[in-house]
């Protein structure tokens, strides 16, 4: 049995596919595979830039948002029905095969101001 999932990040209308470990965040798998998801507060929940948009197949296979995490997602550009913070997306057996669409902007609003 693989302790590995698929995830496919969708940049700039290029699909990108990988097998990553279970456990991962998504964040996580951007960064180790050169996706331009920046995650400028590291996965602290203090900014919106790993702002990804979920498919709609997956969208209720994930855990509820938080409220910090709907706090930040609030200030993320291009916010949609599906958008989640990459760094509080878990890889799960549940979620193999997960489908992110990376928006083309940003917003980098820190609450620290």
């Amino acid at each position: 049995m693989s302790d590995k999932v698929k995830i496919v990040f969708v940049e700039k209308g290029e699909k990108k596919e990988f097998e990553v470990p279970v456990g991962s965040s998504v964040l996580e798998v951007a960064h180790n595979n050169n996706i331009n998801l920046e995650g400028a507060c590291e996965g602290s929940l203090a900014c919106s830039t790993c702002h990804v948009i979920v498919d709609k197949a997956f969208y209720n296979k994930l855990t509820p948002p938080t409220e910090d995490e709907e706090d930040m997602l609030d200030l993320a550009f291009g916010l949609t029905p599906t958008s989640r913070l990459g760094c509080q997306i878990i890889m799960t057996k549940e979620l193999d095969g997960l489908t992110v669409i990376v928006p083309d902007e940003t917003r980098n609003i820190s609450i620290n101001n």
